[in-house]
């Protein structure tokens, strides 16, 4: 497994972050942005999982380490230095940290649900009171618990990739990365919804149509899949309405322009 040292990256971000100023703040004591004694590791031949499951390990050990500084200080009774150990930490807990494996990418088109798998089956009863206790207000939703779904539909298809719950787990994913505004991801979740079953009875082809329409302006390809919604009826009905609309609307704007 690769061996990453984000030390030197992340004193840079939190040096902007943390804001130093004032009366024994610690400027001096700030580490440079290029310290020579970081070592840099060559990853050049790691995979993308070996990357990131590594950073996962450095981040972790990296806020241990502030903890531990942060005890360590308050025991002694070194203020000085435990100011800039709780900065430093505060700084660490306020930056982002994405998740970058996306499991429908990694997993591929070709899966196909088609065995009940219990285990399974209970991911996806959890991740679904998590998204729909995170999201039973209309207008305030509680994101968190929304992740926490998030996580356990990718659970499910990262586990158990032959279930007949991974296109619904797909689906009710993309539906939430939708909620975020992420809506490449949750184009390629609808897709893989359809793909991996074809006979599919959500309308994961009217949500991909709708991104690929609305949100990121990719006409053509919209109109494929609304096509396809207008003539497999799959969706409610006000969805395969507004997909015979469009299917109207593009058709008769091609035609303006020629």
């Amino acid at each position: 497994m690769a061996r990453i040292v984000l030390t030197a990256v992340l004193v840079v971000l939190l040096n902007v972050l943390v804001g130093c100023s004032g009366v024994d703040s610690g400027r001096g004591q700030l580490m440079p942005a290029r310290s020579s004694s970081v070592v840099a590791v060559k990853v050049a031949m790691a995979g993308e999982m070996d990357i990131v499951e590594q950073m996962a390990v450095n981040r972790q050990a990296y806020q241990q380490g502030l903890e531990s500084l942060v005890a360590y200080y308050t025991k002694t009774g070194n203020n000085l230095k435990l100011r800039w150990a709780e900065k430093e930490l505060a700084a660490l807990d306020a930056m982002p940290q994405y998740n970058y494996i996306i499991e429908a990418s990694l997993a591929g088109p070709n899966l196909k649900a088609s065995v009940s798998i219990p285990e399974a089956d209970e991911l996806y009863e959890d991740a679904l009171k998590l998204e729909k206790k995170g999201g039973k207000l209309l207008v305030i939703k509680d994101n968190d618990l929304l992740r926490l779904a998030l996580d356990r539909y990718n659970q499910l298809i990262r586990k158990h990739p032959s279930s007949d719950k991974i296109d619904d787990a797909a689906y009710r994913a993309g539906r939430i990365y939708e909620y975020f505004k992420d809506y490449t991801i949750a184009l390629l979740y609808y897709q893989r919804a359809y793909q991996w079953d074809p006979q599919t009875s959500l309308p994961a082809k009217f949500r991909a149509a709708y991104i690929l329409d609305i949100r990121l302006h990719r006409r053509a390809e919209a109109l494929q899949l609304y096509r396809q919604v207008a003539k497999e009826k799959v969706g409610s009905e006000k969805q395969i309405e507004f997909a015979e609309k469009r299917i109207v609307e593009f058709t008769e704007s091609d035609e303006g322009e020629h």
